[in-house]
């Protein structure tokens, strides 16, 4: 919960904001002018327990950089343990925002407290018509359902390293995510098992029809099933750039632990690149921009170096922050 001084701090950053920043103009006949040098967030966590390569208090798996990068961003390391004024100013800095998988607790973590901030601005924004897309992976898909619903409506699933084909609903096909997808891609996704899983948590289609809250913002795109629980895989929101996937599509081409649930064929890797691309254009949607060049310069994740934490590790490279 925010103190009420740096509430009101943020609430007066944030209007002003909003009040400079223009709706995008679409003239009659041309598209959007979109922006090829788009810049995405990822925010970072508190360190796992007992990682011998920790530095600092929190990191960013490496592969969620690459991921982003190799779809044609840039990516700037939000780092928790800040000020909301110095979220905001982050906020309106960059294009959009990607909440990685993980492990910490998602009501009460530095990268839940974080993921909030920036999910409110992102309405606030969205609504202004200020174009701001959200992209959460696994535990990112865990922090939204969250912080929708505000309240924790995750159910245990035996889903801890498994690779699965989706069951797409009939609402994939015209989604804004998976549409532009190639027919024989979204026919590998069906049937091959090539989406990582690699979660105990997940958000059953029952706790999701029973919530009014969810139901009304999220489209359901794809469900998987343990055995025992359907659970969704895949979600967009109706009105907003928000979109979830409890699988992981950046492991296929980055990460490298031999265990089950890693896939690294053909179908697996277009899948990751189609995802990435995908969110990726959702950005180029966004004016957000810099102060200037060299305020851009210094919050590139280029001023970092990843760590090497060996090929059997479950991520292969970390960056870590203080």
């Amino acid at each position: 919960m925010c103190r009420p001084a740096a509430a009101a701090g943020l609430a007066v950053f944030t209007a002003c904001w909003l009040s400079c920043v223009p709706t995008p103009v679409r003239p009659a006949g041309r598209s959007q002018q979109l922006n090829y040098r788009p810049v995405i967030g990822v925010l970072a966590q508190e360190n796992l327990p007992r990682d011998q390569f920790a530095r600092g208090s929190s990191y960013i798996a490496a592969s969620y950089v690459k991921y982003l990068e190799g779809a044609g961003s840039r990516v700037v390391p939000i780092r928790i343990n800040r000020t909301d004024e110095e979220y905001a100013q982050i906020f309106y800095s960059i294009n959009g925002l990607l909440l990685p998988g993980g492990d910490v607790d998602i009501q009460t973590s530095q990268f839940s407290q974080a993921a909030k901030i920036f999910y409110n601005l992102a309405l606030k924004a969205n609504d202004a018509g200020d174009y701001f897309p959200i992209w959460g992976t696994c535990q990112g898909f865990q922090q939204l359902s969250v912080l929708t619903a505000n309240k924790n409506l995750l159910t245990l699933t035996d889903t801890k390293a498994v690779a699965l084909p989706l069951t797409l609903t009939p609402a994939a096909q015209s989604s804004r995510l998976f549409r532009s997808f190639p027919k024989d891609l979204l026919q590998s996704l069906a049937d091959e098992n090539i989406t990582s899983n690699f979660h105990s948590w997940s958000l059953s289609i029952q706790n999701y029809s029973r919530n009014a809250k969810l139901k009304r913002f999220y489209k359901v795109l794809s469900t998987n099933n343990d055995g025992k629980k359907e659970f969704i895989s895949t979600m967009e929101a109706f009105r907003y750039p928000f979109y979830a996937v409890q699988w992981h599509p950046e492991k296929s081409p980055f990460e490298w632990i031999d265990k089950p649930g890693m896939v690294h064929s053909s179908s697996a890797i277009r899948a990751s690149f189609y995802t990435a691309s995908f969110f990726v254009s959702e950005a180029m949607k966004s004016n957000h921009h810099f102060s200037s060049p060299v305020e851009e310069q210094r919050a590139l994740i280029y001023n970092y170096s990843p760590v090497y934490r060996g090929i059997h590790a479950v991520f292969v490279q970390n960056y870590y922050f203080d």
